[in-house]
Protein backbone atom coordinates (compact mmCIF):
# COMPACT_ATOMS: atom_id res chain seq x y z
CA UNK A 1 0.00 0.00 0.00
CA UNK A 2 2.77 2.46 0.94
CA UNK A 3 4.70 1.90 -2.30
CA UNK A 4 1.50 2.36 -4.30
CA UNK A 5 0.97 5.72 -2.60
CA UNK A 6 4.53 6.79 -3.44
CA UNK A 7 4.08 5.77 -7.07
CA UNK A 8 0.76 7.63 -7.26
CA UNK A 9 2.31 10.81 -5.84
CA UNK A 10 5.32 10.79 -8.18
CA UNK A 11 3.24 9.81 -11.19
CA UNK A 12 0.68 12.51 -10.45
CA UNK A 13 3.37 15.18 -10.19
CA UNK A 14 5.10 13.97 -13.37
CA UNK A 15 1.89 14.00 -15.41
CA UNK A 16 1.04 17.44 -14.00
CA UNK A 17 4.39 18.87 -15.11
CA UNK A 18 4.13 17.25 -18.55
CA UNK A 19 0.58 18.54 -18.98
CA UNK A 20 1.53 22.08 -17.95
CA UNK A 21 4.56 22.14 -20.26
CA UNK A 22 2.36 20.91 -23.11
CA UNK A 23 -0.13 23.72 -22.43
CA UNK A 24 2.62 26.35 -22.30
CA UNK A 25 4.07 25.17 -25.63
CA UNK A 26 0.60 25.11 -27.18
CA UNK A 27 -0.23 28.68 -26.14
CA UNK A 28 3.24 30.07 -26.87
CA UNK A 29 3.22 28.69 -30.42
CA UNK A 30 -0.15 30.20 -31.36
CA UNK A 31 -0.28 33.07 -33.87
CA UNK A 32 -0.11 36.61 -32.51
CA UNK A 33 -3.34 38.06 -31.24
CA UNK A 34 -5.19 41.06 -32.63
CA UNK A 35 -4.12 44.18 -30.73
CA UNK A 36 -6.65 45.05 -28.01
CA UNK A 37 -5.60 48.67 -27.47
CA UNK A 38 -6.67 48.59 -23.81
CA UNK A 39 -5.11 51.16 -21.52
CA UNK A 40 -3.56 51.66 -19.08
CA UNK A 41 -1.00 48.88 -19.34
CA UNK A 42 0.50 48.37 -15.87
CA UNK A 43 4.12 48.21 -17.04
CA UNK A 44 3.84 51.74 -18.49
CA UNK A 45 5.30 54.76 -16.76
CA UNK A 46 3.31 55.34 -13.53
CA UNK A 47 2.49 58.90 -14.60
CA UNK A 48 0.74 57.55 -17.70
CA UNK A 49 -0.95 54.69 -15.85
CA UNK A 50 -2.54 57.23 -13.49
CA UNK A 51 -4.63 58.77 -16.30
CA UNK A 52 -4.93 55.71 -18.56
CA UNK A 53 -2.37 56.82 -21.11
CA UNK A 54 0.39 55.08 -23.05
CA UNK A 55 3.70 55.75 -24.76
CA UNK A 56 1.72 56.50 -27.94
CA UNK A 57 0.95 59.94 -26.45
CA UNK A 58 4.61 60.86 -26.81
CA UNK A 59 5.56 62.68 -29.98
CA UNK A 60 7.77 60.57 -32.26
CA UNK A 61 7.58 57.73 -29.74
CA UNK A 62 9.14 55.32 -32.24
CA UNK A 63 12.43 57.23 -31.95
CA UNK A 64 12.56 57.09 -28.14
CA UNK A 65 13.40 54.18 -25.82
CA UNK A 66 10.53 52.74 -23.80
CA UNK A 67 10.97 51.77 -20.17
CA UNK A 68 9.38 48.62 -18.73
CA UNK A 69 8.14 49.03 -15.15
CA UNK A 70 8.00 45.54 -13.63
CA UNK A 71 6.73 46.85 -10.28
CA UNK A 72 3.47 47.95 -11.92
CA UNK A 73 2.84 44.51 -13.36
CA UNK A 74 3.72 42.77 -10.10
CA UNK A 75 1.22 44.89 -8.15
CA UNK A 76 -1.61 44.02 -10.53
CA UNK A 77 -0.58 40.34 -10.69
CA UNK A 78 -0.48 40.05 -6.89
CA UNK A 79 -3.95 41.55 -6.48
CA UNK A 80 -5.38 39.31 -9.21
CA UNK A 81 -3.71 36.07 -8.13
CA UNK A 82 -4.18 36.40 -4.38
CA UNK A 83 -7.49 38.24 -4.17
CA UNK A 84 -9.16 37.67 -7.60
CA UNK A 85 -9.50 41.39 -8.16
CA UNK A 86 -11.11 41.02 -11.58
CA UNK A 87 -13.85 38.80 -10.18
CA UNK A 88 -14.42 41.26 -7.31
CA UNK A 89 -14.90 44.09 -9.79
CA UNK A 90 -17.02 42.30 -12.39
CA UNK A 91 -18.87 39.44 -10.67
CA UNK A 92 -18.93 40.07 -6.94
CA UNK A 93 -21.62 37.48 -6.25
CA UNK A 94 -19.20 34.76 -7.33
CA UNK A 95 -16.17 36.29 -5.63
CA UNK A 96 -16.45 34.86 -2.08
CA UNK A 97 -16.77 31.14 -2.97
CA UNK A 98 -14.08 31.50 -5.63
CA UNK A 99 -11.78 33.34 -3.24
CA UNK A 100 -12.24 30.69 -0.53
CA UNK A 101 -11.54 27.92 -3.03
CA UNK A 102 -8.44 29.50 -4.54
CA UNK A 103 -6.99 30.80 -1.27
CA UNK A 104 -7.44 27.32 0.18
CA UNK A 105 -5.45 25.92 -2.74
CA UNK A 106 -2.68 28.46 -2.12
CA UNK A 107 -2.50 27.41 1.53
CA UNK A 108 -2.31 23.75 0.50
CA UNK A 109 0.48 24.50 -1.99
CA UNK A 110 2.32 26.37 0.75
CA UNK A 111 1.76 23.42 3.08
CA UNK A 112 3.34 21.03 0.57
CA UNK A 113 6.37 23.34 0.30
CA UNK A 114 6.70 23.61 4.09
CA UNK A 115 6.35 19.85 4.63
CA UNK A 116 8.86 19.10 1.89
CA UNK A 117 11.39 21.51 3.37
CA UNK A 118 10.76 20.19 6.86
CA UNK A 119 11.30 16.60 5.71
CA UNK A 120 14.09 17.05 3.16
CA UNK A 121 16.49 19.43 4.90
CA UNK A 122 17.11 17.19 7.98
CA UNK A 123 18.04 14.36 5.61
CA UNK A 124 21.00 16.43 4.46
CA UNK A 125 21.58 18.43 7.66
CA UNK A 126 20.72 16.05 10.53
CA UNK A 127 21.54 18.61 13.21
CA UNK A 128 18.56 20.72 12.12
CA UNK A 129 15.98 18.01 12.79
CA UNK A 130 14.31 18.07 16.19
CA UNK A 131 15.18 21.71 16.86
CA UNK A 132 12.56 24.10 18.21
CA UNK A 133 12.41 25.77 14.80
CA UNK A 134 11.52 22.48 13.15
CA UNK A 135 8.84 21.78 15.76
CA UNK A 136 7.35 25.21 15.07
CA UNK A 137 7.49 24.46 11.33
CA UNK A 138 5.53 21.25 11.88
CA UNK A 139 2.91 23.17 13.87
CA UNK A 140 2.72 25.76 11.07
CA UNK A 141 2.17 23.31 8.23
CA UNK A 142 -0.42 21.45 10.29
CA UNK A 143 -2.41 24.67 10.66
CA UNK A 144 -2.01 25.71 7.01
CA UNK A 145 -2.88 22.19 5.84
CA UNK A 146 -6.13 21.95 7.78
CA UNK A 147 -7.06 25.57 7.01
CA UNK A 148 -6.32 25.17 3.30
CA UNK A 149 -8.30 21.94 2.99
CA UNK A 150 -11.23 23.45 4.92
CA UNK A 151 -11.33 26.66 2.86
CA UNK A 152 -10.94 24.81 -0.42
CA UNK A 153 -13.70 22.33 0.46
CA UNK A 154 -16.09 25.06 1.64
CA UNK A 155 -15.37 27.06 -1.52
CA UNK A 156 -15.92 24.01 -3.74
CA UNK A 157 -19.23 23.23 -2.03
CA UNK A 158 -20.34 26.87 -2.40
CA UNK A 159 -19.35 26.92 -6.08
CA UNK A 160 -21.17 23.63 -6.61
CA UNK A 161 -24.31 25.09 -5.03
CA UNK A 162 -24.06 28.28 -7.08
CA UNK A 163 -23.74 26.35 -10.33
CA UNK A 164 -26.69 24.14 -9.41
CA UNK A 165 -28.99 26.89 -8.13
CA UNK A 166 -28.05 30.08 -10.01
CA UNK A 167 -30.03 30.41 -13.25
CA UNK A 168 -27.49 32.90 -14.63
CA UNK A 169 -24.75 30.27 -14.48
CA UNK A 170 -26.68 27.48 -16.21
CA UNK A 171 -25.58 28.53 -19.70
CA UNK A 172 -21.95 28.38 -18.55
CA UNK A 173 -22.15 25.12 -16.63
CA UNK A 174 -21.37 21.67 -18.01
CA UNK A 175 -21.43 18.26 -16.33
CA UNK A 176 -17.63 18.40 -16.16
CA UNK A 177 -17.88 21.47 -13.89
CA UNK A 178 -19.86 19.47 -11.34
CA UNK A 179 -17.49 16.52 -11.68
CA UNK A 180 -14.43 18.69 -11.11
CA UNK A 181 -15.81 20.30 -7.95
CA UNK A 182 -16.99 16.96 -6.57
CA UNK A 183 -13.53 15.54 -7.31
CA UNK A 184 -11.95 18.26 -5.15
CA UNK A 185 -14.46 17.75 -2.33
CA UNK A 186 -14.00 13.97 -2.23
CA UNK A 187 -10.19 14.06 -2.52
CA UNK A 188 -9.65 16.71 0.15
CA UNK A 189 -12.34 15.23 2.38
CA UNK A 190 -10.61 11.84 2.27
CA UNK A 191 -7.19 13.36 3.01
CA UNK A 192 -8.39 15.47 5.95
CA UNK A 193 -10.50 12.68 7.46
CA UNK A 194 -7.77 10.11 6.87
CA UNK A 195 -5.08 12.31 8.40
CA UNK A 196 -7.17 13.34 11.41
CA UNK A 197 -8.38 9.77 12.11
CA UNK A 198 -5.14 7.94 11.29
CA UNK A 199 -4.01 5.24 13.76
CA UNK A 200 -1.50 6.39 16.42
CA UNK A 201 1.36 4.39 14.87
CA UNK A 202 0.84 5.69 11.33
CA UNK A 203 3.04 8.31 9.69
CA UNK A 204 2.41 12.03 9.80
CA UNK A 205 2.93 14.48 6.96
CA UNK A 206 6.65 14.93 7.58
CA UNK A 207 7.28 11.20 7.84
CA UNK A 208 5.29 10.63 4.66
CA UNK A 209 7.38 13.08 2.64
CA UNK A 210 10.62 11.82 4.16
CA UNK A 211 9.58 8.27 3.33
CA UNK A 212 8.64 9.25 -0.23
CA UNK A 213 12.05 10.87 -0.74
CA UNK A 214 13.84 7.72 0.43
CA UNK A 215 11.15 5.32 -0.83
CA UNK A 216 10.87 3.88 2.67
CA UNK A 217 8.25 1.13 2.52
CA UNK A 218 8.37 0.43 6.25
CA UNK A 219 6.26 3.41 7.34
CA UNK A 220 2.57 2.82 8.00
CA UNK A 221 -0.21 4.84 6.37
CA UNK A 222 -3.87 4.60 7.25
CA UNK A 223 -6.16 3.24 4.56
CA UNK A 224 -8.37 6.31 4.32
CA UNK A 225 -5.35 8.64 4.29
CA UNK A 226 -3.74 6.50 1.57
CA UNK A 227 -6.92 6.61 -0.49
CA UNK A 228 -7.04 10.40 -0.12
CA UNK A 229 -3.42 10.73 -1.25
CA UNK A 230 -4.06 8.57 -4.32
CA UNK A 231 -7.19 10.59 -5.17
CA UNK A 232 -5.33 13.88 -4.72
CA UNK A 233 -2.49 12.63 -6.93
CA UNK A 234 -5.01 11.67 -9.62
CA UNK A 235 -6.59 15.12 -9.29
CA UNK A 236 -3.21 16.83 -9.71
CA UNK A 237 -2.53 14.76 -12.85
CA UNK A 238 -6.00 15.54 -14.20
CA UNK A 239 -5.91 19.34 -13.83
CA UNK A 240 -3.62 20.31 -16.79
CA UNK A 241 -5.86 18.47 -19.28
CA UNK A 242 -9.01 20.38 -18.32
CA UNK A 243 -10.13 24.00 -18.28
CA UNK A 244 -8.89 24.09 -14.68
CA UNK A 245 -5.49 24.81 -16.22
CA UNK A 246 -6.77 28.34 -16.78
CA UNK A 247 -3.89 29.62 -14.63
CA UNK A 248 -1.67 29.01 -17.66
CA UNK A 249 -4.13 30.51 -20.13
CA UNK A 250 -4.58 33.50 -17.83
CA UNK A 251 -0.86 34.23 -17.87
CA UNK A 252 -0.84 34.37 -21.67
CA UNK A 253 -4.11 36.33 -21.77
CA UNK A 254 -2.63 39.05 -19.60
CA UNK A 255 0.97 39.16 -20.80
CA UNK A 256 0.59 38.20 -24.46
CA UNK A 257 -2.77 39.87 -25.16
CA UNK A 258 -4.01 42.47 -22.68
CA UNK A 259 -0.62 43.91 -21.81
CA UNK A 260 1.19 43.41 -25.12
CA UNK A 261 1.92 46.91 -26.39
CA UNK A 262 5.02 46.01 -28.40
CA UNK A 263 5.23 48.24 -31.49
CA UNK A 264 5.33 46.70 -34.96
CA UNK A 265 8.47 48.36 -36.31
CA UNK A 266 9.70 48.08 -39.87
CA UNK A 267 12.05 45.14 -40.35
CA UNK A 268 11.30 43.68 -36.93
CA UNK A 269 10.35 40.12 -35.95
CA UNK A 270 6.71 41.04 -35.51
CA UNK A 271 6.48 42.42 -39.05
CA UNK A 272 7.90 39.17 -40.40
CA UNK A 273 5.35 37.05 -38.50
CA UNK A 274 2.40 39.26 -39.48
CA UNK A 275 3.50 39.11 -43.13
CA UNK A 276 3.30 35.33 -42.93
CA UNK A 277 -0.18 35.51 -41.38
CA UNK A 278 -1.42 37.54 -44.33
CA UNK A 279 -0.99 34.44 -46.49
CA UNK A 280 -3.47 32.41 -44.38
CA UNK A 281 -6.71 31.37 -46.06
CA UNK A 282 -9.46 31.71 -43.39
CA UNK A 283 -12.74 29.81 -43.59
CA UNK A 284 -15.19 31.91 -41.58
CA UNK A 285 -18.88 31.19 -41.99
CA UNK A 286 -19.90 34.87 -42.14
CA UNK A 287 -20.75 35.49 -45.80
CA UNK A 288 -20.03 39.23 -45.70
CA UNK A 289 -16.36 38.50 -44.88
CA UNK A 290 -15.89 36.34 -47.94
CA UNK A 291 -13.56 33.92 -46.14
CA UNK A 292 -14.16 30.92 -48.39
CA UNK A 293 -10.84 29.17 -47.78
CA UNK A 294 -9.50 30.31 -51.16
CA UNK A 295 -8.87 34.01 -50.50
CA UNK A 296 -5.93 35.05 -48.36
CA UNK A 297 -6.10 37.65 -45.63
CA UNK A 298 -4.59 40.12 -48.07
CA UNK A 299 -7.42 39.50 -50.53
CA UNK A 300 -10.06 39.89 -47.82
CA UNK A 301 -8.49 42.96 -46.22
CA UNK A 302 -8.14 44.81 -49.54
CA UNK A 303 -11.67 43.98 -50.78
CA UNK A 304 -14.80 46.00 -50.06
CA UNK A 305 -17.37 43.54 -48.66
CA UNK A 306 -20.17 46.11 -49.01
CA UNK A 307 -19.66 46.22 -52.80
CA UNK A 308 -19.62 42.42 -52.99
CA UNK A 309 -22.96 42.20 -51.13
CA UNK A 310 -24.57 44.73 -53.49
CA UNK A 311 -23.53 42.65 -56.47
Amino acid sequence: MTIMVYVAIYLGLLIFVIGCVRRVIEYASMPRHLRWELYPVPHEDPSRVAHGGSYLETSEWWLKPQHFHMAGELRVMFAEIMFLRGLWEHNRRLWLPSFLFHFGLYLLIGTVVLVTCGAAIPLFIPSVGGSSLWVALADLYTVTGYAGAALCTVGAVALLWRRAADAELKNYTKPSDFFNLIFFIVAFGAIVAGYALRPPASAGAGELVSGAIRFNKDISLGRLFSAGLVLASALVAYIPFTHMAHFIAKYFTYHAVRWDDQPNVRGGAMESRVTGYLGYRPTWSAEHVGADGKKTWVDIATANPAQQVRK
